[in-house]
């Protein structure tokens, strides 16, 4: 390693010596060993991982009071915003990124604040740059995706009405899933598939990296996504199975909608393969439905070969919006608020 990132690791330690220090003296001593956990998980070390230790420390102050759990949350969001370091910046979303996964419903509440409701927000660092060496520099395009792919992912989980990194895949919990989206209307459900679809792309767009590669801080960030890669393409996989069965039920908009959607989704796949890590037969079995729910749904002449949306040009396909509308009038038979075939007697 050359002299410039040796002179720039010492300046790093006496940072974090600096910074605790004054969080020692400053700090409501209530909060003082949350701050100090906090300080210690994000150090300017640009080759470690949060120690699980401080983020256990940080962890549990969602059991605590919701005050307390503003003040961290307020602090970490603070230090992320304020750091022009690209590793203590990955290591605050890293811990964001714990929260989301394995925090309280206080501290996931909290955290999920600040992208959404009005104010600002701290998770958007478009223009995060840290220049003082060739990997900080690659390491402050992870940072900037990083950042933008927690915030789909807070949004998502928003739609869904839950955290999708919280909620691990389990036959007991897929069938309940199954259940749950099964009474939701056609439009919620493409509303749902359009935003795990955003997600996903957003997963697809992870940088490559030469000078990356190896390092741990960049293994714990896939490693993280990853995980939350496997809970999306399974709802993915569930919404899919749940259109199938509305196939005959579905409006021409609407197929339309999902069409395109599906598409989308299919083309993040290659992209997805690459990265090794997350490579998986029951990945392959997930997009191989997709692309058969595309290719089904986009039968009825409503989807082309590179992406176009067909004008019916054929008289078989040429149903006039009149007749369509016939088609969509619930019979009383049908009048429920699901369209599944499944609860058809």
């Amino acid at each position: 390693m050359g002299r410039i990132p040796i002179l720039r690791d010492i300046i790093g330690i006496l940072k974090d010596k600096a910074s605790q220090s004054k969080a020692a003296l400053l700090s409501d001593p209530k909060t003082l060993s949350l701050h100090l956990a906090l300080l210690r998980a994000t150090t300017h070390d640009p080759f470690t991982p949060p120690d699980p230790r401080h983020l256990d420390a940080l962890l549990a102050s969602g059991h605590t009071s919701r005050a307390t759990v503003s003040t961290v949350v307020e602090a970490l969001m603070d230090r992320l915003q304020t750091t022009r370091d690209a590793s203590v910046a990955i290591k605050c979303l890293i811990t964001a990124h714990h929260i989301v996964k394995r925090g309280s419903f206080i501290l996931q509440d909290q955290l999920s604040v600040y992208p959404s409701n009005g104010g600002r927000n701290y998770l958007k660092l478009s223009g995060f740059r840290d220049n003082t060496t060739s990997f900080t520099w690659e390491l402050s395009s992870w940072v900037r995706w990083y950042a933008l792919y927690l915030e789909n992912l807070l949004q998502t989980s928003r739609i869904l009405g839950f955290f999708l990194s919280s909620n691990p895949s389990s036959v007991e919990k897929d069938e309940e899933q199954e259940e749950k989206v099964s009474s939701l209307i056609n439009s919620q459900l493409l509303k749902e598939i359009n935003s795990l679809g955003n997600l996903i792309e957003q997963i697809s767009r992870m940088p490559n990296s030469s000078h990356a590669d190896g390092n741990l801080l960049v293994e714990d960030v896939v490693g993280l996504v990853g995980e939350d890669y496997l809970s999306s393409i399974n709802e993915v996989s569930i919404r899919v199975g749940e259109f199938k069965e509305r196939l005959s039920c579905l409006s021409f908009f609407d197929s339309v909608e999902l069409v395109l959607a599906l598409k989308r989704l299919e083309d993040c796949k290659e992209r997805l393969s690459a990265l090794s890590q997350m490579k998986n037969v029951l990945f392959e079995t997930v997009w191989h439905s997709i692309s058969e729910a595309k290719n089904q749904f986009g039968n009825d002449g409503v989807y082309g070969g590179e992406g176009r949306l067909l004008s019916t040009g054929s008289s078989k396909n040429k149903v006039s919006e009149s007749s369509r509308y016939e088609e969509r009038v619930l019979k009383l038979a049908d009048s429920v608020k699901f369209s599944s075939i499944r609860f058809s007697f």
